[in-house]
């Protein structure tokens, strides 16, 4: 996660997470045109110095956190209870793959629907939106728009926009 943005990176699964699967992940995750100098994580063992490495050789600054010490890392923290308060315990997830899709549907909706209030409140990624004439009374539909719902992982989330009429 993009601590300035709150957008999410990259996400993936696996059942028995290794030390070389976290360092391909960390290749997969960070551009080499990117402007990052820190990657902070925890001490798992997931987190060798070959992985350590690999981030180094990307060109970004390891920083540990302290032993024991969760709020350290309290952004990752944050955002693992976010998706599981928001996502997954609504979700039974019947294997790997299905995790996989769950998760990447959720993590749209997050970057790109879902209103964070760090953000003030404001979205990750800003999708373009079509420009409004200037009016009189901002709680009533202009003229010519309506009020558009998209049901993220099948209704248990919405998003919502003005879209045009069509003529």
């Amino acid at each position: 996660m993009e601590i300035g943005t709150r957008r999410i990176l990259h996400c993936n699964v696996t059942v028995h997470p290794t030390a070389e699967w976290t360092a391909q992940q960390f290749r997969e995750a960070i551009r080499s045109d990117h402007s990052y100098q820190f990657l902070v994580h925890d001490r798992d063992s997931i987190f060798s110095t070959e992985a350590d490495q690999t981030v180094e050789n990307l060109g970004l600054k390891v920083l540990r956190t302290p032993v024991r010490a969760p709020q350290a890392n309290a952004y990752c923290e944050r955002l693992i209870g976010t998706v599981r308060r928001e996502c997954l315990d609504f979700m039974i997830p019947l294997g790997e793959k299905h995790l996989r899709t769950i998760l990447q549907e959720w993590i749209c909706h997050y970057n790109h629907g879902r209103p964070h209030r760090s953000l003030g409140p404001g979205i990750p990624v800003r999708k373009p939106q079509a420009k409004l004439a200037a009016q009189t009374n901002r709680h009533q539909i202009p003229e010519g728009w309506r009020v558009v719902k998209t049901s993220i992982l099948s209704g248990l989330h919405h998003e919502y926009e003005l879209k045009k009429v069509a003529a």
